[in-house]
C-alpha cells in the first residue's frame, strides 16, 4: 500500500474541492481549501518525501502553467489529469509526467468510448496511462460515473470489467463519488471489491479522513490498493498530520 498525494488545480490555484460539487455554475462550487502557496512548493514536498506517483488534477482552465510548474519539480514523479485526450498526452508525457490520467476522453455522457481508448493507446503506451474509473453505488453495485460524477454508465466496477480496461493501461485511480470530499471514511466495500479484482496499481481517493481510516483501508484491501487523501490533510487544511501518513506507509 502506496500514499500517493495529490495536487489539485483550480483557477490556477492548489485548492481542496468536492469533486461532486463541481459544475459550470461556480455559485455551486464547494471549497474545502484554497491557498497561494505554488504547486511547484507541494511538488517539492512530495518529492522530498519520495512520494511517486502522486496526482496533479487540473479541474477546468487556466491550471496549464501550474501544472507544468509542479511536473518541472520532479521529472517522472507524477500522474497528470485534465482534459487530457489522445492529442495533447504525449505533450504532458514530455512535460515531466510519468501517467497521464484520461476521464472524459473515455468516460462521458453516461457512456464508454472504446474507439477512444483505442487511440489513446496507439497515441502513448499503455504503460503510461491511468484510466480513472471513479464511481457511485446504486442498487447495491458501484457504476462507473461520468460527467463530473452526475451521470452513470451500465459499466460495473467488478472483476470482468477491470480486467477489460487493464488492457489499455498501467494504472487506475478510483474515486469513491459519493464520499469524496466530505471527510466521512473510507467507502471500505468498495475497496474489498478493488483488493479481489483489480490486478494492476490501484489508487482509492475517497472520505480518508484520520489515520484509523488508513489502517482500515490496509485491512480492507489487502496491503495493496494505494491511496489518496486530499481536504483531511493539515497541508490542506485538516487535522490528519501529514507527516504521519508518510510515516506510517513506510512501516513494513
Amino acid at each position: 500500500m502506496e500514499f500517493r498525494p495529490c495536487i489539485d488545480l483550480h483557477d490556477g490555484k492548489v485548492k481542496q474541492i468536492v469533486g461532486s460539487s463541481l459544475s459550470d455554475n461556480k455559485s455551486s462550487l464547494i471549497e474545502n481549501f484554497s491557498t497561494d502557496k505554488s504547486s511547484a512548493e507541494f511538488a517539492k514536498l512530495y518529492k522530498k518525501d519520495n512520494l511517486r506517483g502522486g496526482h496533479i488534477i487540473k479541474l477546468g482552465d487556466g491550471n496549464d502553467k501550474a501544472a507544468k510548474e509542479a511536473l518541472a519539480q520532479w521529472k517522472n514523479g507524477f500522474h497528470i489529469g485534465g482534459a487530457i485526450n489522445d492529442e495533447n498526452a504525449k505533450f504532458w508525457l514530455d512535460c515531466g509526467a510519468s501517467h497521464v490520467i484520461v476521464t472524459s476522453f473515455v468516460f462521458k455522457d453516461g457512456k464508454i468510448n472504446t474507439d477512444n481508448l483505442q487511440k489513446l493507446k496507439k497515441a502513448v503506451a499503455k504503460e503510461r496511462i491511468t484510466l480513472d474509473l471513479s464511481c457511485k453505488k446504486r442498487e447495491n453495485k458501484y457504476y462507473i460515473v461520468t460527467d463530473r460524477w452526475q451521470k452513470f454508465t451500465d459499466e460495473e466496477i467488478c472483476g470482468e470489467s477491470l480486467d477489460f480496461f487493464a488492457e489499455y493501461c498501467d494504472e487506475f485511480l478510483i474515486h469513491a463519488a459519493d464520499v469524496e470530499g466530505k471527510k466521512q471514511g473510507a467507502d471500505l466495500e468498495l475497496v474489498e471489491i478493488l483488493a479481489k479484482n483489480a490486478k494492476i496499481p490501484t489508487t482509492y481517493a475517497g472520505g480518508i479522513s484520520t489515520l484509523d481510516d488508513i489502517k482500515k483501508l490496509k485491512i480492507h484491501g489487502e496491503n495493496r490498493i494505494n491511496f489518496t487523501v486530499g481536504s483531511a490533510l493539515d497541508i490542506f487544511g485538516g487535522g490528519l498530520n501529514y507527516s504521519q501518513v508518510v510515516e506510517f506507509c513506510r512501516q513494513k
